[in-house]
C-alpha cells in the first residue's frame, strides 16, 4: 500500500509541475521558499487561477498572510515589503506546529514528560438541590 501511495504522490507532483510549466507564470517566493504562480493568459471574464508550490512538506499554514490574501484574490498583487501590513511590531509568520516536535506542550503534559500538579482541593462539584 505504501508503494502505491508513494507512486501516486510522485505522479501527482509530476502533474502539478507539468501544469505549472505549461500554464503558470511565477509571481514570487516567500521566506519559507514556497513559490507562487498565476495562470498565463486567463480567459476574459474569468478570474485567473493562483496556486502555490510548497518547499518541502505541503502544509497550508506555511503560507504567510500577505500571500494568503493574494492567493484568495483579496489583493490584486502580493503585498510589497513597504506596505502598511509590514510594520516593525508585526510578528513574523510561524506555521502551525501542531503534531510536530515544536508543538506547545503545557506544564505537566504527558508528551513533555512531566507530571500534572495536584489539585488544590478548592473544587466543589455542583449537585442539583
Amino acid at each position: 500500500m505504501a508503494v502505491r501511495n508513494s507512486l501516486y504522490s510522485v505522479l501527482s507532483s509530476f502533474q502539478i509541475r507539468f501544469f505549472t510549466w505549461r500554464h503558470g507564470e511565477q509571481v514570487g517566493t516567500d521566506e519559507f521558499g514556497n513559490t507562487y504562480y498565476r495562470e498565463k493568459g486567463a480567459a476574459k471574464g474569468r478570474r485567473e487561477r493562483r496556486w502555490v508550490i510548497y518547499a518541502g512538506e505541503p502544509e497550508a499554514t506555511k503560507v504567510p498572510p500577505e500571500w494568503h490574501a493574494w492567493l484568495h484574490h483579496t489583493h490584486a498583487e502580493p503585498l510589497a515589503r513597504n506596505s502598511p501590513y509590514h510594520r516593525p511590531w508585526v510578528k513574523p509568520h510561524k506555521p502551525n506546529a501542531t503534531g510536530t516536535l515544536e508543538a506547545y506542550r503545557p506544564q505537566g503534559s504527558v508528551l513533555k514528560g512531566g507530571e500534572r500538579p495536584r489539585g488544590t482541593g478548592d473544587y466543589e462539584p455542583w449537585t442539583p438541590g
